[in-house]
């Protein structure tokens, strides 16, 4: 299938992707390429490889004519030479491995065997003419610091050195500074390699200014492959059938293979056959269970908070989807789940579960939460509900169609509401009657640009997917609506050039209680994570990191510490779970949660990109 969106592909082309060792693969458009016409699918096979040896040639940015050598005729050393050599240079490859040094010479390549008696520095001399090597491409594996240092050597004054492989690095100053050699390590297929926007995002580089992009060096190879400018069958050491794949694996560990070749079934997939795997996991679920939960994604919070803190209930934990099924496998396993499906709408509508929890990313919250609802579930969402006003119109037509048939509950997982300082604070407070000002000051940390948080297609933004858990603390504490809305950041000359995670949101409440929540991410990490302070009626509490909370000139209060912190994440989902057992009004009123969603999305209308 085509992804929506993406151009240039269609149903039923052949394409190469470095995409993993599967039946099925999900791959974003930057990271594949056509096949052409008359290249077969094991030659295609090479390709990702290939473009790791062609990304090093490229660093190296030699000229018609030039010498050079390549140090371990490996699967990558090997593609290498045959690319240098068709590119017009003269190929010096270097190996300990007497099979390989043979087919390098089948190649049309010198080559120069490390096991016997040849003094490769004396060859490397003659090869050049006595001119010295002009670039010299690592592509062995070894913790020596040999490769280099022989590299160095045998270069001319003003040589390159270019790391593809895996080798030590401890290089001698001397032999660099009196040749003014150059010295760099290659990453893997070329530029826009570990750039989220380019391979995740699909945004690509400006053809005019990057030429060649990891996507545009596969294509580069399969064109070198159509041609027969290089040859790669004669780099297959072994085949396997995908049914024998963990035999091939243990041969890389055990052996030497050159290039290992998995072949699938050629059987077409109908229309009906979909990428689905559901797997039982041998653990004891209550059939008796009131509350029967269905996760949706199993994350590192998931995991390590929400799940765990749902275990601790009544609850019968169900299933649980996730897009791997290795990794939702272990979950299962970890925390008695009965069961694992990559196919979350199976999830969603089985009846197996009543209860759905969704921890997946921000962007596909409100879809999840709608599609739940029209399946009659009660929900239970990590924030945010959702990241655009139309997602949470959406949301909000749903939750209407589904209370008028029961009584569906939907949380969504602002656990600070239920910290037990939080609830003291609260007492104290109605006690008061008095209008409240709150100063929540949030220090964040920051958090790299292209981080799927800051993306506001995926994460929302850190106001909308972090800072409307402070919002929705101060609305909870004022218990009085949010009248008015005002936000300001910093300026520009940031360091980090992000201004939307350093704001400041002024609340105003109908009965008369303001708020601040100072959201920061520009500062130390020895200073309070956060901090809350509330004066009101004479008397003011401050709450450092939810363990500690003094009171001044507050009657009949001074102080409640904590051995450890708490942030109300176990009490909430606790209450979730009675509420479920019990029914009854929600936890947090449904408006409420159209309130602070609505709140924040005010707040980014006022920010400055």
């Amino acid at each position: 299938e085509v992804g929506a969106g993406v151009t240039g592909y269609a149903v039923g082309d052949r394409v190469v992707s470095n995409g993993h060792h599967a039946e099925y693969v999900c791959v974003p458009k930057n990271l594949c390429a056509r096949v052409p016409d008359g290249v077969s699918a094991k030659d295609a096979a090479f390709t990702v490889i290939a473009a790791i040896a062609l990304q090093g040639i490229r660093l190296l940015k030699l000229t018609l004519g030039e010498c050079v050598v390549v140090t371990g005729l490996g699967l990558i050393g090997l593609v290498a030479a045959q690319i240098l050599k068709a590119q017009g240079c003269r190929v010096l490859g270097l190996d300990f491995d007497s099979e390989k040094i043979h087919l390098a010479r089948e190649f049309g390549i010198e080559a120069v065997d490390l096991s016997g008696s040849e003094d490769p520095l004396a060859v490397a001399e003659q090869f050049s003419r006595g001119r010295g090597i002009d670039a010299v491409l690592i592509t062995a594996s070894t913790d020596s610091n040999e490769p280099v240092r022989q590299a160095a050597t045998m270069c001319r004054k003003r040589g390159r050195i270019v790391l593809v492989g895996v080798v030590g690095t401890q290089i001698s100053r001397a032999d660099f500074y009196e040749k003014e050699l150059s010295f760099q390590v290659s990453c893997s297929y070329g530029p826009g390699r570990y750039d989220e926007d380019y391979e995740e995002g699909g945004k690509d580089y400006p053809y005019a200014y990057v030429r060649w992009t990891e996507q545009r060096n596969f294509e580069a190879v399969l064109d070198l492959v159509a041609s027969n400018a290089i040859d790669v069958q004669p780099l297959v050491s072994h085949c396997f059938g995908f049914a024998q794949a963990a035999e091939a694996y243990e041969l890389i560990g055990g052996g030497k293979p050159l290039g290992i070749l998995l072949e699938y079934g050629t059987q077409q997939a109908s229309a009906e056959q979909q990428p689905v795997k559901h797997v039982s996991v041998p653990v004891q679920v209550d059939a008796a269970a009131t509350v029967r939960v269905g996760f949706v994604g199993a994350g590192s919070y998931a995991t390590s908070v929400l799940i765990p803190a749902f275990a601790g209930t009544d609850a019968a934990l169900v299933s649980v989807s996730c897009n791997s099924g290795v990794s939702g496998t272990h979950v299962a396993k970890k925390f008695g789940i009965a069961g694992v499906t990559t196919d979350t709408g199976s999830l969603i509508n089985s009846p197996d579960n009543n209860t759905i929890v969704i921890t997946t990313r921000h962007n596909n919250h409100a879809e999840l939460v709608r599609k739940g609802l029209e399946a009659g579930k009660h929900i239970f969402v990590e924030k945010p509900l959702a990241i655009t006003r139309d997602q949470l119109a959406d949301i909000t037509s749903a939750y209407s169609r589904a209370a008028q048939g029961g009584n569906p509950q939907l949380m969504v997982g602002f656990n600070r509401r239920f910290a037990p300082h939080i609830k003291r604070a609260k007492t104290l407070l109605d006690a008061s009657q008095q209008p409240a000002s709150f100063i929540m000051t949030v220090n964040a940390g920051a958090i790299a640009a292209n981080h799927w948080t800051q993306d506001p297609e995926v994460g929302g933004g850190r106001v909308i997917g972090e800072a409307c858990h402070f919002v929705d603390l101060l609305r909870f504490l004022a218990a009085s609506p949010i009248i008015s809305t005002r936000a300001i950041q910093i300026g520009p000359g940031c360091i980090d050039g992000i201004r939307n995670d350093k704001v400041s949101i002024m609340l105003a409440f109908e009965n008369g209680s303001t708020g601040v929540v100072h959201y920061l991410a520009n500062g130390s990490k020895s200073f309070p994570k956060e901090r809350l302070e509330i004066f009101c009626g004479g008397g003011i509490l401050q709450l450092d990191n939810f363990r500690k909370m003094r009171g001044y000139g507050w009657p009949g209060f001074s102080k409640m510490n904590l051995w450890r912190q708490d942030k109300g994440n176990t009490q909430c989902v606790r209450e979730f779970v009675e509420l479920v057992q019990s029914g009854g009004q929600p936890l947090v009123p449904f408006a409420e949660l159209v309130e602070v969603a609505n709140s924040c999305f005010d707040v980014m209308e006022q920010l400055s990109p």
